[in-house]
């Protein structure tokens, strides 16, 4: 997906030229994400994952078509682009919160915390070669080959769903309806574990991101230009990765809990680092650094959310996390765009880092569960 979608951006900014319909874009993902992705949550807990998964695949394979050959003939346009990115979106609702259900029934329990990093790996890898892979092919053979690239990719996705098969079904199944869905939020209320881990991911990533801004701080304030912000952009994912490959290499942390605490702990500082600082390569040190501990805070958040949820209620509970993370991404860039237009770029990012500190201090004082959780409690 973040192939198409930095194909997307691209070009829609090649035909209208306009920074105002890229925001548009970010809108017209977000409506059907926080519109549909509680009933896609009902729709994994009902139905066969694995199938869900292979149908949410086909509005995708369409869509990659469909802008091919519309591109190829001259025929594509901003509005097609957004009806495009608006279909895959409604596609994403129902496919995502099936493949997180999905995982923790493909490995055995006690080797879901490695399958977890795995998974997040790969997602790292995708997010830091998709765009990459895009921007390439559109320099060498047009923007239509970067949509036939994501064709083939979705082909071959919906071929490798043919060859998956779960170690365990799930035991219980009832039509979706939204006393199904009210039934997951219900169980996220009550469970602190899981509570917890959506609210502090939200919360911290509304205060801590510093991703909005840094057009300014590679313009305005460390004076790097369109090169030294690529790299900037950048480091975040490589930092990711960095720690992907030290998480694979040592055993499954066991205290996801305190690790989830101690790694947003990071975060916060990090970006209070970065916001303060006027020297590029110790800004992308640090921005790789909040890549790092936010790639551990992926890691031990899915793994103690999916472990503490029953397989049943797995897809809705999925949902729900899905639309905090969401609303942090959206809600983060409208907090740091506002307060930097109101102060400035640097009390925006430091003012959010400690932001971010203080809500760790908050979690742990009132959720002493998630404090003290560990993967061997986990059901």
């Amino acid at each position: 997906m973040t192939l198409l979608r930095s194909t997307v951006y691209w070009h829609v900014f090649a035909l209208s030229r306009s920074e105002a319909a890229l925001g548009v874009i970010g809108l017209v993902q977000f409506v059907p994400a926080l519109a549909l992705t509680l009933v896609g949550g009902a729709v994994a807990d009902a139905y066969d994952r694995r199938r869900v998964m292979r149908l949410a695949q086909l509005p995708l394979l369409a869509t990659a078509g469909l802008l091919f050959f519309a591109t190829r003939e001259g025929a594509v346009s901003v509005p097609l682009l957004y009806a495009a990115v608006f279909s895959n979106a409604v596609a994403m609702a129902f496919d995502s919160p099936a493949r997180q259900a999905f995982l923790p029934s493909l490995v055995p329990v006690e080797a879901f915390p490695r399958a977890v990093t795995f998974a997040s790996t790969a997602g790292a890898l995708a997010f830091a070669t998709g765009p990459a892979l895009g921007g390439i092919l559109i320099a060498a053979s047009g923007v239509d080959a970067a949509y036939a690239a994501f064709g083939v990719l979705v082909a071959g996705n919906l071929l490798g769903l043919a060859f998956v098969r779960p170690l365990r079904a799930i035991t219980e199944r009832r039509a979706p309806s939204w006393q199904a869905v009210r039934e997951g939020l219900a169980f996220v209320r009550r469970s602190p574990v899981v509570l917890g881990c959506m609210a502090l991911d939200m919360f911290a990533v509304v205060l801590g991101g510093a991703t909005a801004l840094l057009p300014v701080y590679a313009n305005d304030i460390l004076h790097v230009g369109p090169r030294g912000y690529g790299l900037l952009t950048s480091s975040l994912e490589i930092g990711a990765l960095a720690m992907s490959v030290v998480l694979l290499a040592r055993r499954p942390l066991e205290r996801a809990g305190p690790a989830l605490l101690g790694a947003v702990v990071v975060y916060g500082i990090a970006t209070i680092g970065f916001g303060l600082s006027r020297a590029f390569p110790l800004s992308v040190a640090l921005y790789m650094l909040v890549g790092a501990a936010d790639q551990v805070s992926v890691v031990m958040r899915q793994t103690a959310i999916q472990l503490s949820t029953p397989d049943a209620l797995r897809g809705r509970v999925s949902a729900v996390n899905m639309i905090f993370i969401a609303a942090s991404n959206q809600l983060g860039a409208v907090r740091s765009g506002f307060l930097a237009a109101a102060t400035d770029a640097t009390f925006a990012v430091v003012s959010g880092g400690i932001g971010c500190l203080l809500v760790v201090a908050w979690t742990a004082w009132k959720l002493p569960e998630l404090r003290r959780y560990r993967i061997h409690h986990a059901r």
